[in-house]
């Protein structure tokens, strides 16, 4: 259950300038009963206040109760099903509903629901991968036997299947012995279920920085009431203590001006949109500093299978005997495509494409030999819009390898097979090959043949297929099929060496998976296999197969290496398999060789100390990895102050992840890996982890860009308030005016500005330091200029009315900062002149404006609006056109003008005022270019000692 709506409601004012906020409402509510006045005006300003704060409130509702749905979400993900005998008959129940005792029937392909007993074969064989809990890719055949190990781990107890993992091949029955909690899985996810709520580091920030500014706000407060001290007694007010009153509501109206309200609102807002973005990325934030964590990212620790390959095996390269008569006699075919879809073209070693495949006798009884000796399933799911398997992925890769092959006998074959819907294409040559032969037996694989065969029979033949590793067939074989004419010759010494070199090439250097393939014709009629059949087999082909490496990660390897992150690739594969694969990505090719870059685990933990620091500073790539060496790997970088992200999949993965600063699990991995992690790839690709790190300092320097914003705009109305009150000329703007100004110009395009594009050089900057100021010192000298000239400009408008206007008085400028006596002196105007409305609308709407113009200069950090148009942010436009049309609204719609005091402006008195606002383009400009330039690095390593804001501890997980 979540967080209760009264709480949520409660938590959204549970914030030190809120509390102020309303305190200054009822001052300002009790100063009015005081005041004697009733009706709208008394009500007016408190009104105005709680309506804001109610505002305030229901965004950081909105966007809590949406991070809480999300959650949910990913915890309801773990319905599963299950076969279970009930009444005598099989049904399909909710793995929910099992209780022990029940009677399961699993086969291939099943996720298992709960702890079992196996009580019954019904296949030769039922092997299972329990990686999810063991870490342990290869599959584990189990048995009717108990094991007789003692103190047994997960791998030995060979006759009970675990809940959650996948059976890969055979069908058998079990009883349920364990459910819930009472699993291996479950003992594990129980712990993971209590998550705490911690606040992000920029909220911290931030909190920090609002008491700090409502000390200064305190002050200033005092300040403008004891310099206004002389004021009290002015006939205007009307009495000593009025006068003490009418200077504590400026006080207060300055409080209200100078805290940016909408603050701890729009920083969640940016932090939810920019999740919300991620989730398009395929990164499913799971909490929300991690989004900001990942921007200082200075180590990514990647796991190599299924994050930088696509964890489906692709058969990559064949092998086959050309003909014995003529010079070369093996040729060799290279296949493209990456994943299971059935796409992908043939090429010969001199590149040229093979147009029909199927037309060469070797290819064509490849694509048959891969259709028939193989018990997986391919298919396509509508759903995720991919093709997935059931069973072992180096038969799948056979499947889709006969897929790309096609079919004989079709000469438009390639583009006939176009024409049909994805779910029909993914084994549609598959199953022409199993309709034209009937399976008669099968002689499954076993460990000390390495093997399989099927029997075959179409019309009158029957053939058996065999496959297996490359060793075991080639031994076996006493002839062969020739690639040229489609004859059958023998098998001669020469040639078989040659294949063996062939082998060891692809195994060795090339680092793929092999398998052979062969068939033998036999007597008509029979019906069984045995192992004896298996000998005087005639050769097809070898083939090669891969986990091939996605096509982005070469990219995003690198613009990682601009971005100063570096990149370790964890795995549990052999050195030189790992060493291949980085080559073929190729995104490390600044190695001449990977010594130095490249240790197993065991290499590292026997280094001495000093070298082993030093071996973490240049590692690329740690092989032979078990989930306790991710967890040494990510406390060594730490203690070296990096920040380290670490993915995993694995349950036991989950320690590591929690480990590390940024856990990063796989939308394919297990549900324990994500409640441990900070953030789910949902296509598990490393590509994504690249753009979310882009996301996560894209979204920093937003928060930045309208921190800059809210609060040079708020010094610009304190300046504004405060140099009226020092020059001695009348209030500039009335209480109500600046709450107006604040909730119109704070409020939206502050909350638009969370929607600015990345920066060009977003990725090309190193991490920032984990502790580094929100804003540093050259910063705030920044927002100090712009909001300074904020404040003139609108004291500035005021003044102009008085003595420039055409409309106005044209008094002398002596006269305005004497405007108190002038009821006591002989003058040559009447004193309502100061209560005209025409020169506080004119400042307010010069401070309306300049602030649209500011919140332009907030595009980007330091990049020029030259570079980074107005209309690259097109919702800061709508919101510049919406904000300017309400000001609009309250200056000509008259119960709205008197509300707000204002009046119509004329057009010459809008000229001046966009005279006065426009220029602040201009000095930001300036600094800008400043900045972009070393004037203001060197400044800002000089303020930066003295950072305004407290740093935060390095956090600790």
């Amino acid at each position: 259950a979540g967080t209760p709506f009264w709480k949520l409601v409660l938590k959204q004012f549970d914030d030190l300038l809120v509390k102020i906020l309303i305190a200054a409402a009822l001052v300002s509510f009790i100063l009015a009963l005081i005041n004697g006045e009733t009706g709208l005006t008394a009500f007016l300003e408190p009104s105005v206040i709680l309506l804001i704060l109610a505002a305030n409130a229901a965004v950081g509702i909105i966007t809590e109760t949406n991070a809480e749905k999300a959650l949910k979400e990913l915890r309801a993900y773990q319905a599963d099903i299950a076969t279970v005998l009930r009444n005598g008959c099989f049904s399909i129940l909710k793995a929910t509903e099992l209780v022990p005792g029940d009677i399961v029937e699993v086969s291939v392909g099943c996720k298992i629901p709960a702890d079992m007993r196996m009580i019954e074969m019904l296949s030769s064989q039922l092997r299972v991968d329990q990686a999810i809990l063991t870490g342990e890719s290869c599959s584990v055949a189990k048995e009717l036997e108990s094991s007789i190990t003692t103190k047994a781990v997960y791998q030995d107890k060979t006759n009970i299947l675990f809940s959650g993992t996948v059976v890969v091949a055979g069908r058998a029955r079990a009883v349920v012995v364990g459910v819930g909690a009472n699993t291996a899985m479950g003992s594990i996810r129980d712990s993971m279920m209590q998550t705490d709520d911690e606040a992000t580091p920029l909220k911290k920030k931030l909190d920090e920085f609002g008491t700090f500014l409502a000390k200064v706000i305190a002050g200033i407060c005092v300040l403008v009431w004891i310099v206004n001290i002389g004021h009290f007694r002015d006939p205007a007010h009307g009495g000593f203590v009025r006068g003490a009153i009418h200077y504590f509501k400026i006080a207060v109206a300055l409080a209200v001006a100078a805290i940016p309200e909408g603050l701890p609102a729009v920083v969640t807002t940016c932090l939810a949109l920019g999740t919300k973005r991620m989730a398009r990325l395929n990164a499913i934030v799971r909490s929300l500093p991690s989004v900001e964590t990942l921007g200082c990212t200075t180590v990514i620790c990647s796991d190599k299978t299924g994050t930088l390959t696509t964890n489906m095996m692709s058969v990559s390269k064949i092998c086959v005997v050309h003909s014995i008569h003529t010079g070369n006699v093996i040729s060799e075919y290279n296949v493209t495509g990456t994943t299971y879809a059935p796409e992908g073209i043939i090429f010969d070693l001199s590149g040229m494409q093979i147009e029909i495949p199927a037309q060469l006798p070797c290819l064509l009884h490849i694509a048959m030999c891969s259709a028939l000796c193989n018990e997986s399933v391919l298919q396509y799911n509508p759903d995720k819009g991919n093709y997935e398997k059931i069973g072992e992925s180096t038969e799948v890769a056979l499947r889709v390898l006969a897929e790309k092959v096609g079919l004989p006998g079709f000469d438009s074959m390639p583009s006939a097979l176009h024409m049909l819907s994805k779910h029909e294409r993914a084994s549609y040559c598959n199953h022409y090959w199993e309709n034209q032969f009937k399976k008669v037996s099968v002689l499954e694989f076993s460990r000390d043949r390495k093997l399989m065969s099927v029997l075959c029979s179409r019309k009158q033949m029957v053939i058996m297929f065999s496959k297996g590793a490359p060793e075991n067939i080639i031994s076996r074989c006493t002839n062969i099929l020739c690639n040229d004419d489609g004859s059958i010759a023998p098998l001669t010494a020469n040639i078989r060496a040659e294949l063996e070199s062939r082998f060891h090439s692809f195994a060795g250097k090339e680092t793929l998976r092999c398998l052979a393939l062969a068939l033998k014709q036999m007597p008509t009629g029979q019906q069984t296999l045995s192992f004896g059949d298996e000998n005087d087999l005639t050769f097809i082909g070898l083939v090669g197969m891969l986990d091939p490496p996605r096509e982005e990660v070469r990219s995003a390897i690198l613009s990682c290496m601009t971005a100063g992150i570096r990149v370790i690739v964890v795995t549990g594969d052999n050195k030189s398999t790992a060493e291949s694969l980085c080559r073929k990505i190729g995104a490390f090719d600044d190695f001449v060789d990977f010594v130095g870059h490249s240790y197993t685990a065991s290499e590292f933990e026997e280094l001495p100390a000093l070298q082993q620091s030093a071996a973490l500073q240049r590692m690329a790539l740690f092989t032979r990895v078990e989930p306790s060496h991710k967890r040494m790997l990510v406390e060594a970088l730490q203690r070296q102050n990096e920040v380290v992200a670490m993915t995993g999949d694995g349950v036991n993965d989950a320690p590591a992840l929690k480990k590390a600063d940024i856990g990063i699990a796989m939308g394919s991995g297990t549900a324990v890996a994500k409640s441990a992690s900070d953030m789910v790839l949902a296509d598990d690709n490393f590509a994504s982890i690249v753009a979310a790190v882009a996301e996560g300092r894209a979204i920093y320097n937003n928060t930045k860009q309208f921190i800059r914003y809210m609060i040079s705009s708020n010094i610009g109305e304190v300046v504004c308030i405060f140099v009226a009150a020092v020059l001695g000329i009348p209030d500039t703007l009335a209480p109500v005016q600046l709450l107006w100004v604040n909730l119109v110009t704070d409020g939206l395009p502050a909350t638009a500005i969370g929607f600015n594009k990345q920066d060009s050089d977003v990725m090309r900057v190193k991490p920032r330091e984990v502790n580094e100021a929100v804003v540093t010192g050259w910063l705030f000298f920044r927002y100090l200029v712009i909001g300074a000239y904020v404040g003139l400009a609108t004291v500035a408008g005021f003044i102009w009315w008085f003595v420039y206007s055409d409309s106005g008085p044209k008094l002398p400028y002596s006269e305005l900062m004497n405007f108190d006596t002038c009821s006591t002196r002989e003058t040559i105007y009447p004193c309502s002149i100061f209560e005209d409305r025409h020169p506080s609308t004119v400042s307010m709407t010069v401070l309306v404006v300049v602030e649209m113009f500011n919140s332009l200069n907030n595009l980007s950090e330091n990049q020029s609006l030259l570079v980074i148009p107005p209309w690259s942010n097109l919702w800061l436009v709508a919101s510049i056109i919406l904000t300017m049309l309400l000001h609009i609204l309250i200056l000509y719609v008259p119960p709205l003008s008197i509300l707000f005091s204002v009046t119509p402006l004329s057009w010459a008195e809008w000229t001046v005022v966009l005279y006065l606002s426009f220029p602040v383009i201009i000095i930001d400009e300036v600094l800008k270019f400043f900045s972009r330039n070393s004037v203001g690095l060197r400044l800002y390593y000089r303020f930066r000692r003295a950072d305004l804001l407290p740093k935060r501890e390095l956090r600790d997980k």
